[in-house]
């Protein structure tokens, strides 16, 4: 079995102007699981984030929700990691992708930040991309052009729900995740997305 997850961290841009868009599904999934491991989030300037820290099925396990903007979330997480000696492999990192569509959610190990900048800069900071993601479906706006306005933006009502139903689909694995049991979550998640006809 793999090594369990020590610390989740979700991406998003604080404040309340977008509160709710679909760039801070991070934050979402971060909102969804606080109860779940009985932590309680509080802001810690040092980690310029909101963090806590609770347990699932035993496993101990810390939050982060870096409250720096998206592009500079590296910074954040670095200095908790540093601080907390976190292997970089024991990290799950939640973030909206918009190569998936709204509803489908994903985990994926290691690999390319595939233009997103929060995790590009997570990248540059950490000097490894080793962590797992889970990737949260916000869907594209279908232009380049488009995307800035889109990911700041508000998801449709219909989107809306999607996304959150994904996030539970997620926070339902969240056991087997921190536990390290990525390939059963992976499994589940994708089976998932087969009986919705999702596709790809």
């Amino acid at each position: 079995m793999a090594d369990p997850i020590l610390l989740i961290v979700g991406l998003g841009n604080p404040g309340r102007r977008y509160a709710g868009t679909r760039h801070n599904a991070g934050y979402s999934f971060i909102e969804a699981i606080t109860g779940d491991v009985g932590a309680e989030l509080r802001r810690e300037e040092r980690f310029e984030a909101w963090t806590g820290a609770g347990s699932i099925g035993g496993d101990t396990v810390r939050l982060l929700a870096p409250q720096t903007y998206m592009n500079c979330s590296g910074s954040s997480v670095a200095k908790f990691v540093q601080f907390f000696k976190i292997p970089v492999h024991q990290m799950l990192v939640a973030h909206d992708d918009l190569d998936l569509a709204p509803g489908m959610v994903r985990l994926k190990v290691g690999g390319g930040h595939g233009g997103h900048n929060g995790l590009r800069d997570i990248f540059n900071h950490l000097g490894s991309a080793d962590f797992i993601r889970l990737r949260i479906g916000i869907g594209h706006p279908g232009s380049s052009s488009q995307v800035t306005n889109y990911v700041l933006s508000p998801p449709t009502a219909e989107e809306g729900d999607a996304i959150l139903d994904a996030i539970q689909a997620a926070r339902r694995e969240l056991p087997s995740i921190v536990r390290g049991e990525i390939q059963m979550a992976m499994n589940v998640l994708h089976s998932r997305e087969q009986d919705q006809g999702d596709g790809g």
